[in-house]
């Protein structure tokens, strides 16, 4: 559409949706907590960069130009925890599990961060930052480790919106004697030996989680930018702890003005966890659908609803997509249109509301399907915002298929018809049909598609 409407979020900072101002509309600038690179990616995780995604693939048709940070964590408790339990190097966890997240991701069709820094690549920042907070009287050093004195911040807590009570409790804090505060946390700490450490003012040793974002978004966005990112789980005490930092170390910044948490994701019905046994990674559910139909699921309730996850809705996702691409296929040679369709993208702008996005896309189907080209074409369209439609609808409908085998098949099907063998013939569809390829015959012939049972 010609004219755009204003894009309007959801600030976890304010707790109220307004329209998007960016700090510099030549330049917008945001940042997505990435993964700790210790294990495959869960679908939490997918959940997080799918709607992170979206609101990228939107910025950039609104704004000139767009950095997409997305961190690396790789130094952390939990892949020193894992080396040790597995034999296995340290940097050989870090590096299979990398690519093991890129491999996911790009099977979802996220697109890739303009910036992927990785927290060991930024260990003199961190020191720099760290620095920075003891020099204004709002870090301290006790027996090798360096912690964050929250009573030095007058606005902490305020982000979460927990009293001092909750937040202790809330962090699962460790009452170390050498803490002046029970909710101080730590920026660096001593490393042994036998762990991975750093040279620093404070001895050998390695950083504390939330200081490692702290660092790389300053570097790469600058004191202050427009949107930071994440699951509504990391709003306590990871982002009230990026807050503090940054702003204590950079008085008069504002870190990041715009907030923008997604909710839990559910697995029938029940958080997801290990101990359940509902435990689902990213792989766990390719093994079930295409890569698209699972980013499909993940869109299909709104960003900031809770998500329940299930191998049926999952199916049900693969066939709601079905339809949209029997749509583009009814129309071929149809090209995307030049614009976003106002269906598609008003409630896009309506603080990423996908289920009216998608409630649009049926309705493009619809006219489609009852002749009209432009709805193909606004369907394509719509996929580019959406990160759908990465197929032509034939390597879509025979993927994972043996097409040789079926031609054939769909050949002596055609012969025995012809030949009145129509018991022969039928016997052909319903052996296809159990393999999960259903056939369809028209003035042209017959074509096949995979179910997506």
């Amino acid at each position: 559409m010609s004219t755009w409407p204003k894009l309007t979020l959801h600030n976890t900072r304010t707790r109220s949706k307004a329209a998007f101002v960016p700090l510099d509309p030549a330049h917008v600038r945001a940042y997505l907590c990435g993964p700790t690179v210790y294990d495959l990616a869960h679908l939490g995780n997918a959940r997080n960069v799918v709607v992170f995604d979206i609101l990228i693939r939107l910025l950039r048709r609104m704004y000139p130009r767009v950095t997409y940070v997305r961190n690396i964590t790789d130094i952390d408790d939990k892949i020193n925890a894992r080396a040790v339990a597995s034999g296995e190097p340290i940097a050989e966890i870090t590096a299979r599990t990398t690519v093991d997240y890129h491999t996911d991701m790009a099977a979802l069709f996220a697109l890739p961060p303009d910036i992927e820094p990785t927290a060991t690549g930024h260990i003199a920042e961190i020191i720099m930052i760290i620095e920075r907070l003891i020099a204004g009287g709002h870090a301290y050093e006790a027996e090798g480790h360096v912690l964050f004195a929250v009573k030095s911040d007058a606005d902490y807590g305020k982000f979460s919106g927990r009293s001092p009570e909750d937040l202790i409790a809330g962090a699962r804090v460790d009452v170390a004697p050498y803490k002046r505060d029970a909710g101080d946390f730590v920026l660096w700490k001593p490393s042994t030996p036998d762990l991975p450490g750093w040279d620093s003012p404070w001895g050998r040793g390695r950083p504390g989680w939330h200081i490692e974002c702290s660092a790389m978004s300053w570097k790469h966005l600058g004191e202050s930018f427009d949107i930071h990112g994440g699951g509504d789980d990391l709003i306590f005490p990871h982002h009230e702890n990026e807050i503090a930092q940054s702003c204590c170390a950079f008085p008069g910044s504002t870190f990041a003005n715009v907030w923008v948490h997604n909710r839990m994701l559910l697995v029938n019905g029940e958080k997801m966890s290990k101990s359940l046994g509902n435990f689902k990674t990213v792989r766990d559910v390719l093994a079930v659908a295409p890569g698209e139909a699972v980013r499909f699921l993940l869109i299909r309730s709104q960003y900031r609803s809770t998500l329940d996850y299930s191998d049926e809705a999952l199916l049900e996702a693969k066939r709601e997509l079905d339809r949209f691409y029997r749509a583009i296929a009814a129309h071929p040679g149809t090209v995307a249109a030049h614009d976003i369709p106002a269906n598609i993208l008003e409630p896009l702008c309506d603080d990423l509301n996908t289920p009216g996005a998608i409630a649009g896309l049926h309705s493009l189907a619809d006219a489609a399907l009852a002749g009209d080209a432009n709805g193909a074409a606004g369907l394509l369209a719509a996929g580019a915002v959406l990160g759908l439609f990465n197929h032509t609808p034939d390597d879509w409908f025979h993927a994972g298929a043996d097409a040789a085998k079926i031609e054939t098949l769909i050949e002596a099907r055609r012969l025995a018809r012809t030949e009145k063998r129509f018991a022969e013939a039928d016997a052909i569809r319903k052996s296809l049909e159990a393999d999960g390829i259903l056939l369809e015959d028209g003035p042209s012939g017959t074509t096949w598609r995979r179910d997506a049972k």
